[in-house]
């Protein structure tokens, strides 16, 4: 069965959001001592190092090889490049683990901050009601991200505010995957 360039994406963003999920919730079992008060990114030093940072990796190619099929299919071009720029920090996260410092920082920037961006943005990409939800999950993340900055963590810890950014950017991808998938949607 031959799929279209857009389900293609679609296929691709979900098994990415799928495999970085599940390379989280292995890395935090398997991870010494870890607690979800921790930061997301302390799971890719150590022993569950491998596990992490390659489903992070995996998961930033996905993203770049969606936004090059979406851009075949006519997408929206400034939304199919801001899929690849989050594409590409997604991989520095892997690729630069936290203590490699400043090139870890920056990626895990690009990818929270125009991963909300792209989150809200791609209102002019998906029909109704998902664009008003995409709307919603990419606002949640950047003003996760304000909180964080600001040390207001409302009784999470660091890494209970980080996941309050990263998690509604996964659900985004899991979304907008699903409905990339139906051939039906225009």
């Amino acid at each position: 069965m031959m799929f279209s360039n857009k389900v293609l994406a679609g296929i691709l963003l979900f098994l990415g959001a799928a495999w970085s999920f599940m390379g989280i919730i292995v890395s935090e079992a398997l991870y010494p001592g870890y607690h979800v008060t921790q930061v997301i990114s302390d799971l890719g030093v150590g022993s569950t190092a491998l596990i992490f940072n390659s489903s992070v990796i995996v998961f930033g190619i996905l993203l770049i090889a969606a936004g090059f099929l979406l851009k075949k299919e006519g997408l929206d071009p400034w939304f199919c490049r801001l899929m690849a720029l989050v594409g590409i920090g997604q991989m520095g996260v892997g690729f630069f683990p936290e203590t490699m410092g400043v090139p870890h920082i920056v990626s895990a920037g690009i990818v929270f901050f125009f991963g909300g961006i792209l989150a809200i943005m791609s209102y002019r990409v998906f029909p109704r009601p998902w664009a008003y939800i995409s709307v919603v999950l990419g606002t949640i993340t950047l003003v996760a991200i304000v909180l964080l900055e600001v040390k207001f963590y409302a009784g999470l810890g660091t890494g209970g505010m980080e996941r309050m950014i990263a998690y509604p950017l996964l659900f985004w991808v899991f979304g907008s995957g699903a409905i990339l998938m139906d051939p039906e949607k225009k």
